[in-house]
């Protein structure tokens, strides 16, 4: 089968997941087309203008028996400037949606992200989620969006796109599933996540400023990918650990090897996220034997149940119940208490790959 891929912004987290999806499938013959992750705005407005009208048109009209896109292609106009692919089948991963990130004083504010949601979700034949959390926020989000609209808007739009929809996780790789190495004897904890507003860091940093007065030793890996830009609060958390003698590893890992390491010696993962649709980094984490100390919201408790620590709104009690939860974990490890650690091993791509090969070549026979 000839299979055409399309990654209209390919961060990381997409690159991991079309680099596991062709590998899990071998003897499908894939076709690759990726576009850098930066210029936001003009990425996911202009991807089908770069494909369509660019370099890779030739490869586009090719015959293809299944196309697969991520959710920032721009699938309708795509297939109106490549007409050759108009009928093919073809499945939407959505990674994200852009109903349900948190909005920022300094954030540019339009409709048109969402509305591309919508034209590529509707464009799509098979849509694929990663989380039900993932799959019921723009479900909810392009139900009040569409309902702002003055006129002349189809009915039962979100039914449509529903119907078509499936949640599937990017899965884990097997490296990670290594379980846990060599642990200190002091707590030790690891935060995993972009250095962004999005992931946190103010209750991070008031989760820490708490703990601390336990005046507990421990220490914290914080880890993740950094941008030239971050938030203030990073170095104030890292003043804090150097302060406490709780600084461990700092800053992005270009080793996955080390990473993994890191991983295995930490004994809980952190969570401070206002958003995370699946939470790889916390699921890699607990993987490699992590407990996770995660807010019960989100996607979390798809895989956790209802465990993780309360996450209202506020910063400061977000802070107590994290600063709380790192305190019991402290206390089992002080005891020499075992940790709970949920399985998560079907969520591998040795568990998964079967079913992303059967949906994928279930919409090809199909239509």
């Amino acid at each position: 089968m000839k299979v055409l891929l399309l990654s209209a912004y390919d961060a990381d987290s997409h690159k991991r997941w079309r680099e596991g999806l062709v590998a899990a499938i071998p003897e499908w013959q894939w076709t690759v087309l990726t576009l850098p992750p930066r210029y936001f705005s003009w990425r996911i407005r202009g991807n089908s203008l770069s494909w369509g009208r660019g370099e890779a048109a030739e490869t586009l009209s090719r015959p293809w028996d299944l196309i697969v896109v991520t959710s920032m292609t721009d699938l309708s106009a795509l297939r109106g400037l490549v007409p050759q692919i108009a009928a093919v089948p073809t499945a939407v991963y959505f990674h994200e949606n852009q109903f349900a990130y948190p909005s920022t004083a300094d954030a540019f504010t339009s409709v048109e992200p969402q509305l591309l949601n919508i034209y590529t979700a509707l464009s799509g034949n098979l849509l694929l989620f990663n989380s039900d959390y993932n799959r019921r926020t723009l479900l909810e989000g392009a139900q009040e969006l569409l309902g702002r609209f003055p006129d002349c808007v189809p009915p039962d739009l979100c039914p449509e796109i529903a119907d078509k929809s499936r949640v599937l996780p990017v899965p884990l790789e097997t490296e990670v599933f290594a379980g846990p190495g060599a642990r200190p004897d002091k707590p030790t904890f690891i935060w995993n996540h972009r250095w962004e507003h999005d992931k946190g860091p103010d209750i991070l940093l008031a989760a820490l400023r708490r703990f601390a007065q336990h005046q507990l030793p421990f220490t914290l890996h914080l880890v993740g990918q950094q941008f030239r830009r971050q938030p203030a609060e990073f170095a104030r958390i890292r003043k804090l650990l150097q302060k406490h003698n709780a600084l461990g590893a700092w800053g992005y890992r270009q080793d996955g090897a080390e990473y993994r390491r890191l991983l295995r010696e930490s004994h809980a993962v952190l969570s401070t996220a206002r958003h995370d649709f699946q939470g790889l980094a916390v699921l890699e984490a607990v993987a490699a034997g992590c407990q996770p100390l995660v807010p019960d919201s989100l996607a979390y408790p798809e895989w956790f149940g209802r465990g993780g620590y309360h996450f209202p709104e506020d910063t400061e009690s977000c802070a107590a119940n994290l600063s709380r939860a790192m305190f019991e974990c402290a206390n089992r490890i002080g005891c020499g208490e075992p940790l709970p650690v949920p399985d998560v091993s079907d969520l591998s791509w040795q568990n998964l790959a079967g079913e992303y090969r059967s949906l994928l070549a279930g919409l090809v026979g199909s239509l």
